[in-house]
């Protein structure tokens, strides 16, 4: 079939575009490369069916015209802000990257009569709900950042263009998604402050932050798996995997990986690494259980795999 990856040159959309062109889909990799880079879609601008444009899905004309021009059956909206720290000092940030790209794409939607979307939603729409197992109706949704605000603006955004334009959606609330080609969060911060100096790491918080981890490559299977029998409306389901790991475990894990025996944790103290951090939550996963999917791995495991993957990458890069 012929697809859109809205992102595509980021961490997540990397990955997708890879594995939907080795299952010998079209797709159409848009990124305005300000998180993205072309580095990672540089080995897939070999493939006959891939196609990079670049620009910004803010600019409906840009838009529009690409998807009169190609007319995707199937749109997968990645675009977002990913640094949820840096909209905490900027909301408009949240606003232009996640809310207006959604309006943007729906709307030409709407106007080329395409009707499928796949939409990456977040566990921060559920605000600090720690005590409580999630589920997907779980009432008082109340995000405390401007991030988690975005996302559910969109997801009602997505509710009301399917209900007018008769669209099948699917929405998946990620919680923290690792892999390669990892470009923020508390795994490559970790590596790149270790680089720096192997003798001391600081910590945001009291390193007792515990949340679930995704592989990549888990995320992207259900994803794809889940479109090929997208129903009528919306669907929206929690993502995540068996355990969680808390932040102090992560360092634990770095350092064994990168080999560091003495090194000193420094926490800055109090129980969320930035204000808007939700420190701990867990998934009620009963309904994407009943469809039969599980996670290949562990967040435990998953955590450890990414790690090795990046310092095995580095060390080739240095030789």
């Amino acid at each position: 079939m012929k697809t859109v990856v809205i992102g595509g040159a980021g961490f997540i959309g990397s990955n997708l575009c890879e594995t939907l062109l080795k299952c010998r889909n079209q797709v159409i990799c848009i990124d305005n490369l300000s998180l993205g880079s072309m580095e990672n879609i540089n080995n897939l601008l070999e493939y006959n069916n891939f196609k990079f444009c670049r620009g910004d899905v803010t600019e409906l004309d840009f838009l529009e015209k690409i998807f009169s021009d190609e007319m995707p059956e199937v749109v997968f909206h990645l675009a977002a802000n990913s640094n949820i720290q840096a909209s905490a000092e900027n909301p408009e940030i949240e606003y232009k990257n996640t809310y207006t790209t959604t309006y943007i794409i729906l709307e030409c939607m709407r106007r080329n009569g395409i009707k499928k979307i796949f939409f990456a939603s977040t566990s921060a729409v559920y605000g600090d709900q720690r005590d409580i197992k999630l589920s997907e109706n779980t009432p008082g949704l109340s995000p405390i950042s401007y991030y988690g605000a975005a996302k559910l603006g969109s997801e009602a955004l997505i509710h009301a263009y399917t209900y007018m334009n008769d669209m099948k959606a699917i929405i998946f609330r990620f919680p923290n998604v690792i892999g390669p080609r990892l470009t923020h969060g508390v795994i490559y911060d970790f590596i790149r402050k270790l680089d720096e100096n192997n003798e001391s790491l600081t910590i945001l918080g009291d390193g007792h932050q515990t949340k679930p981890y995704i592989y990549v490559q888990d995320l992207i299977k259900a994803i794809i798996d889940f479109m090929k029998s997208v129903k009528d409306g919306v669907q929206i389901y929690n993502l995540g995997v068996t355990g969680s790991t808390s932040v102090k475990t992560i360092a634990d894990i770095v350092c064994e990986e990168m080999g560091l025996t003495n090194v000193t944790y420094v926490f800055t103290g109090g129980e969320a690494g930035w204000k808007g951090d939700v420190p701990r939550f867990q998934y009620c996963f009963d309904k994407i259980s009943k469809q039969g999917w599980k996670a290949e791995y562990t967040s435990d495991e998953a955590v450890r795999k990414t790690v090795r993957e990046i310092v095995k990458e580095q060390k080739m890069n240095v030789r």
